[in-house]
Formats: C-alpha cells, structure tokens, sequence
C-alpha cells in the first residue's frame, strides 16, 4: 500500500512485518523513530508476540540481541554513530557467533567533533566485523532491503546490517509502497535456527577456540560472506518477480552500457548523482553511475563487469580513511585492478555537508577533461584549512581547531581577553 511515509517509520513497519520475537535498543538519533515506533507497536499489541527490552546502552542492546538470538528468537535491533562504537565488541562477537540478527544503522559522522548528521564513517568503522552490510538509496528500497535481510541472515546465518542515510532518509516523508503481512510471510519462512541453546540438547555457543582451530572458523564465516554473493542476487529477484521493484542486489548500474566515465556510490547520494548525470548526458557526455548495495559482501565480479568498458571511474565516498585516502575506493581499485582504468576518488558530504548537483556536475565536468585529481575533497573550504595551519605553525598553544574553525565563521562567541 502506498503510503507518505517518514522513512524510520516506514523501517518500522516493515520490520514489524517480519514478526521479531526480541527488540532491544537504546535510543540514539537519528536512529529513536525507528526503535520509538517498533516499541509502540509491541506496546499496543500490534506486534505480538514480541518482547520490547528496554536497556541501559548500546552494548547491552547488542548483548541482549546474541543471547536472545543464540536461545532461537529472531532478534532486531538499530543504532547509529558511537553507538555502533559502543557496541563494539558485542558486533564482533555475533558475526563470529554466526547469529542471524538483523541491525538497522542510520548512519551518521563519528565524532569528535560531535556531530549529529549523515556520512558512512560508522558502517566502515566495522566493515571488517563480519557482517553484511547492505546500503539504502531511498526509503522504498530501505523497507524492502529489511524483508531480505531476515531472509539473508536466517539462511546463512550470519548478522546483516541495512545502512540507511541518517535524516536524509530516516526522517524524509515521501511516498513508500509497504508490503502487506501475507506477502512478508510468504516471502520470509518462520525461523529455524541453526544452532540454539537448548536444554533438551545442550551445546556451548562461545567456547574458547585455540590456535588449533581458529583459522578454520574464520574462513568459514568468510565462506559465508561468499555465499551471500550468490543469495543476494537471488533474493531480489525473487523480490522483483513478486513486487516488479528492483530493491536490494549486488550492484545498480545506471547509464554506464556506453560511459567512458562511470561515478560510483552508495546509499542516498545516488539519487542526485543520477540526475547530474542526466545532464551532463544532455551535453553529449558520455557518463554513468553504478551504485553498490552490497558493500560487504563485496561484489568484486559485478563491480568488475559493471565497469570494464570505463575509462575512468570515479568514487564518491562519504568517508575516509584518515591517512590513506577512499574506503570505498581501495575495494573498487582492487576489483578492476587488471583493467587499464583511470581511478578518481572525491571525498564528499563529511559530517552531513550537502552534496549538491551543480558540485557533482563540476566533478564530471573536471573528469571529462581529465583534470579531476586522484584525491579531491568536494567543496573543501581551502582558505580556512590553510589559516587553522598556519595559526598552529605560529603558536604552540593554538587551541582546538574544530572551535577555531567555528569561530572564523563567527557561528561562536570571540574569545574574551581580560
């Protein structure tokens, strides 16, 4: 049914439609409308049989996630930001307890500075971590990638993360088509779980594991992460057979069959980069865009085949690994690393700065004529950088430079001199 919709409560609904047993978490924006709305619902009885537990951090709502995962109950939680940090250790451990747990991340900056608003600094922070990670563009495919990751985690049994832009989806109201409870059952098998605890049967779940046998059980969660590779795929399309959306998969190509340039991205940037590519095809541009969903696993072979006719590709990321350059970059670099294929990595919309059209069209204007360096970071105030390094070169005690940077564009009180 096609409803205006904001985007958390339309994941809120949907994951409702999946019928958890166990929904925990602890509020942190912009993830609170979600758990908010899941909670009202199993409050009135709307979803039920459900437990809502209320807990005191992040780390126990993962906790609490496992243990109940680990005792045969389909278990859903969502976070954001430090808090994905603050879960740290318990992240890890479901991935290697190969728990079918279902996460939504809305993601948001890392601080510090503290920052409220979206880029994709938390997902890479435990893109090693073992569990999928599949990235959103818009709030349609945000509900319906919640529905495939159930059926995902539960046939491999292994967690799944759906990455959804903080405030740019989570809050946005536009129109979202939710599915109905008979299709969602029908689509998502009720769960039969792997391993449990079981006093009838006891197993431990967690034991020690020695050098003797380690090894082995971290190829085999990286044998399931390959395995994904083919589900993934698999599942959307039945997904589209059923619904006709193209919701979920490995990768979405965009204009790229004859494209000399290809921009790649993931999450809700796409929808603007489609546009600026758009117009620069009506210039007689020769551009494209794919978007990967499937960031982890990645899709190394769809990626490869996606862009073999590219002469240049270019990699938006919104994040970055401080000191190196693009995440997101390195695994694309890796994936065509045989094809004879410029790479350009532009760093953009840190910490929730707009990425407008007319800056990506300036990108693929710059990249048409070759002159996009290899490291850009898009909109970058230059003029305030090179004061902040120059005030630091000049005293020793030059202060904060977040603050100092705030306080040249005098959005803070000036320093009082007594």
């Amino acid at each position: 049914m096609l409803r205006q919709i904001e985007g958390s409560k339309a994941i809120a609904e949907t994951v409702a439609l999946c019928r958890p047993e166990v929904v925990c978490a602890y509020p942190i924006s912009p993830q609170t409308h979600i758990i908010e709305a899941v909670g009202a619902m199993v409050k009135e009885g709307t979803l039920a049989p459900c437990e809502f537990i209320n807990v005191e951090s992040e780390f126990a709502a993962m906790s609490v996630a496992i243990g109940a995962s680990a005792t045969g109950a389909r278990a859903y939680t969502a976070t954001a930001s430090q808090g994905l940090l603050f879960m740290m250790e318990a992240v890890y451990n479901a991935a290697g307890l190969g728990l079918p747990i279902v996460m939504t991340l809305a993601n948001r900056a890392i601080g510090a500075p503290i920052n409220i608003w979206n880029d994709h600094s938390d997902a890479m922070a435990v893109r090693d971590s073992g569990w999928i990670q599949l990235f959103a563009e818009s709030n349609q495919e945000a509900s319906d990638l919640h529905v495939q990751a159930f059926r995902l985690a539960e046939e491999l049994s292994v967690p799944v993360m759906v990455c959804v832009d903080g405030f740019i989806l989570t809050h946005a109201v536009e129109g979202v088509d939710l599915l109905d409870q008979s299709f969602v059952d029908a689509f998502l098998p009720p769960y039969e779980p792997r391993q449990m605890l079981d006093t009838e049967a006891p197993v431990s779940i967690g034991a020690m594991v020695g050098p003797e046998a380690f090894e082995e059980v971290r190829y085999l969660a990286h044998l399931r992460q390959l395995d994904a590779l083919e589900r993934i795929p698999a599942i959307a399309s039945e997904f589209f057979e059923a619904t006709g959306r193209e919701s979920g998969g490995l990768v979405r190509p965009y204009r790229t069959d004859d494209a000399d340039t290809v921009i790649v991205a993931m999450g809700s940037v796409l929808g603007t980069l489609k546009d600026a590519v758009d117009a620069r095809r009506d210039l007689g541009e020769r551009v494209g865009v794919l978007g990967v969903t499937s960031f982890r696993p990645f899709p190394s072979e769809a990626v490869r085949d996606a862009l073999a006719s590219a002469r240049q590709v270019v990699v938006i990321e919104k994040a970055f690994s401080i000191g190196a350059g693009g995440v997101l970059s390195n695994d694309i670099a890796i994936a065509i690393h045989h094809e004879q294929t410029l790479l350009r990595t532009v760093v953009a919309g840190l910490g929730g700065r707009a990425i407008t059209r007319r800056s990506l069209e300036k990108v693929l204007e710059e990249a048409s004529r070759d002159e996009l360096a290899t490291l850009t970071f898009l909109d970058l105030d230059r003029d305030a950088v090179d004061r902040e390094r120059a005030r630091m070169q000049a005293t020793r005690r030059s202060g904060p430079s977040a603050e100092n940077l705030l306080r040249d564009r005098a959005t803070v009180a000036p320093k009082v001199r007594a």
